[in-house]
């Protein structure tokens, strides 16, 4: 019987390619690691899991298959913004749990040849990121003004929370869209990239920098175009996406942003109900509908 040639490399049907075997790659992967380590250089990972040990919380982030452990005190979680209810760990845990799914950088601390195993901070990657795009004295890369790419790393019903390069901040329903949003989370999602625009920045030391950003002002405002598609007492059916003293504020289906003060409907309204409007009048310098509530088609209980 003839030995089999295993020195030579797999051939695949396609082309002639050839298949990288996976005790290969992965030698090759972590030779990445240790450059990286060496170097000091960022590296980019999914946010996978967290979890507790004895020493405490830490976030589990994959880099091309390979674990990377980042203790909680290096994951530079903007508690401030996030204040909520709870102790330290609590606030910290609900933080990340709302951030599983998103891509963030790292740079690692330390790591085990014999154990593959791999400590890293986003602290510092945060850190030197701010350094290169928001504290240069010469020219920094980012300034008030400028639209640049931001990455989704949390998303809750009325509010969508970005970061942008090393800053984090939260952008408010109001800012992300022309048409009145009811839900962020049906239209936005923890990983995505979007475009921002930085309407301002306070930077009071490396470590305290706040930027505010909208997403709403680099596209085209439709408002008045749309409202066009209305009729005076033209019937039409949307979903209820606030009430606020009394305002009931709706998104129509035809796609135009409409108020009632009113609804004849013996149910009481409520957030995300389904509904049938009827419009009075055309508010062509708000951009919206006013009108009355005639049927609540579905409740949202």
């Amino acid at each position: 019987m003839e030995e089999k040639n295993i020195s030579l490399p797999i051939l695949t049907i396609e082309s002639g390619d050839i298949v990288e075997e996976t005790y290969d790659k992965k030698e090759k992967i972590w030779h990445q690691i240790q450059n990286a380590y060496m170097s000091k250089r960022m590296l980019s990972g999914v946010l996978s899991g967290v979890e507790n040990t004895e020493n405490g919380s830490i976030a589990v982030v994959y880099y091309k298959d390979f674990r990377i452990v980042i203790p909680v005190d290096e994951m530079m979680l903007n508690l401030s913004d996030n204040s909520g209810y709870g102790d330290l760990k609590t606030r910290q845990l609900r933080i990340l749990n709302h951030m599983l799914g998103c891509e963030l950088d790292f740079i690692i601390l330390g790591l085990d040849n014999k154990e593959k195993s791999v400590v890293a901070s986003r602290k510092k990657a945060m850190e030197m990121k701010r350094k290169k795009f928001f504290l240069s004295e010469e020219n920094p890369m980012i300034t008030k003004n400028r639209i640049v790419q931001a990455r989704i790393i949390a998303v809750a019903e009325k509010v969508v929370r970005i970061e942008v390069f090393g800053v984090e901040c939260s952008v408010p329903a109001k800012n992300l869209s022309w048409e009145w949003i009811g839900d962020a989370r049906e239209k936005f999602f923890v990983g995505d990239v979007v475009l921002v625009h930085i309407t301002n920045i306070e930077i009071n030391s490396e470590t305290d920098i706040h930027i505010e950003a909208d997403m709403k002002s680099i596209t085209k405002n439709e408002v008045l175009e749309k409202l066009e598609r209305c009729k005076i007492q033209g019937k039409y059916s949307g979903k209820i996406t606030d009430i606020y003293k009394g305002i009931i504020f709706i998104k129509l289906d035809i796609g135009v942003n409409a108020i009632a003060h009113t609804c004849t409907d013996r149910r009481i309204p409520g957030k995300h109900d389904d509904i049938t409007f009827v419009v009075n009048r055309l508010d062509k310098e708000n951009g919206v509908a006013v009108g009355i509530i005639t049927r609540i088609i579905r409740q949202n209980i």
